[in-house]
């Protein structure tokens, strides 16, 4: 790989990180507690219904598993950019609303370090808040609106301790803060911001075994993330038009009084012929022992989560890598069903969706367009609140790079 490469490469990193955007959430279930919460997935794993604990090959940077470094090819440098563009069509007592949103995914990249070892760095999202809504009161108005989110800055190796079996792990620096806003419109005009910042570190380990069967490949994965007490403050701003100060209140450590709970995720695939893989996928969190305290007059109180869980389904079928054009495509399919851990008085919020999508590999090279189409249905129970349907486009290039080879000059 040119070194000008990398230096291109750095700086466009450098500069999609101060602009990598949440904008592509649009609910206003995001108002609570950290916001939707992101499982890692690519433009690849998303177009396969968000599998990848058990995913493994050279040409997809899998983050939902680091074990899955360890099979990068001694020649290649991957880089995976993504982007999301949504579409959101709501409904709420009747009444029927429309949102756009998108910006920048994720991005992350891949390399070969030593024989059977790989390694990974990237920026990738933990959680999204992005929402905008307003009603009438008695004598006023009332709009709430909120932004940002946390994100991940990791680095990550995975190892092939013996033939088939690797470990991995990630080290991020996890970071970033949300805003809640209220304004409250009257005889004069009041503002509320809730503000949480977190600044802290999350480890993600990982595990796979691949058992080759003649031309078809059978592979279990594991993952794991550790609980963790978040760092970091949060705090409550008040300020009213008729008084010029701005009053900060609640102002709180989140060091054992916020936390998150671990994550277990298992994986099975199985690939036929080098050809079709199925993959199966199941993620668990036990959000019902974290820690979260309400800010007093912005929260409810007495906040509880419920567990989540996640099942996912997802198919992939490449005719022939070595073949014709249409050959080495990729197609892409998948379904997943996710019980969140949000919980509003006693709703559970739920969300199911399916997706399709393609891979376009580039004449002549590894580089790969992926293309993915995604809906999905948002929605709480047994109360149904609000409900809300997306559609999803997701982009993203794999920039398959060679190192150390240089063409011959004739």
């Amino acid at each position: 790989m040119k070194t000008k490469h990398i230096l291109l490469a750095a700086l466009a990193s450098i500069a999609c990180s101060i602009a990598f955007a949440q904008g592509s959430t649009t609910s206003p279930y995001s108002r609570i507690g950290y916001g939707l919460l992101s499982d890692n997935a690519s433009g690849i794993q998303r177009s396969m219904g968000g599998v990848g604990y058990a995913m493994t090959g050279q040409r997809v940077v899998n983050v939902m598993n680091p074990a899955s470094y360890s099979q990068v090819d001694s020649l290649t440098f991957l880089w995976d950019v993504g982007v999301d563009l949504t579409n959101l069509w709501s409904k709420e007592n009747g009444k029927r609303g429309y949102n756009f949103g998108g910006g920048l995914d994720y991005l992350t990249a891949q390399f070969r370090i030593t024989k059977r070892l790989g390694g990974s760095f990237g920026l990738v999202p933990y959680s999204s808040v992005g929402y905008s809504f307003g009603s009438d009161i008695d004598h006023g108005s009332e709009t709430r609106s909120g932004s940002g989110g946390l994100l991940q800055l990791y680095a990550g190796a995975g190892y092939e301790i013996f033939k088939g079996f690797s470990l991995g792990a990630n080290v991020a620096y996890l970071f970033g803060t949300t805003t809640n806003y209220t304004s409250v419109t009257s005889s004069s005009i009041s503002y509320f911001q809730r503000t949480l910042e977190v600044r802290d570190w999350n480890l993600h380990l990982g595990a796979q075994y691949v058992a080759n069967i003649g031309n078809d490949k059978l592979v279990l994965g594991l993952a794991y993330q550790p609980p963790l007490s978040f760092h970091g403050h949060t705090w409550g701003t008040l300020y009213d038009t008729q008084d010029t100060r701005r009053d900060t209140v609640g102002y709180t450590s989140l060091a054992g009084n916020f936390s998150r709970p671990h994550t277990i995720g298992a994986g099975l695939s199985y690939t036929w012929n080098r050809k079709l893989t199925a993959e199966a996928d199941f993620t668990y969190q036990n959000w019902a022992s974290a820690k979260y305290q309400p800010l007093a007059g912005f929260e409810t109180p007495n906040q509880k989560w419920d567990n989540r869980y996640k099942a996912a389904l997802g198919l992939q079928y490449t005719p022939n890598r070595r073949g014709s054009y249409f050959g080495a495509m990729a197609f892409r399919a998948g379904a997943y069903y996710n019980h969140d851990y949000i919980n509003i008085s006693g709703n559970n919020l739920r969300d199911y969706g399916a997706s399709i999508g393609i891979g376009l590999p580039v004449p002549n090279g590894k580089t790969t367009f992926n293309i993915g189409l995604e809906w999905k249905h948002r929605y709480s129970s047994p109360t149904t609140m609000i409900e809300e349907d997306y559609f999803n486009i997701t982009l993203s290039v794999n920039v398959n790079e060679m190192w150390f080879w240089k063409n011959k000059i004739r």
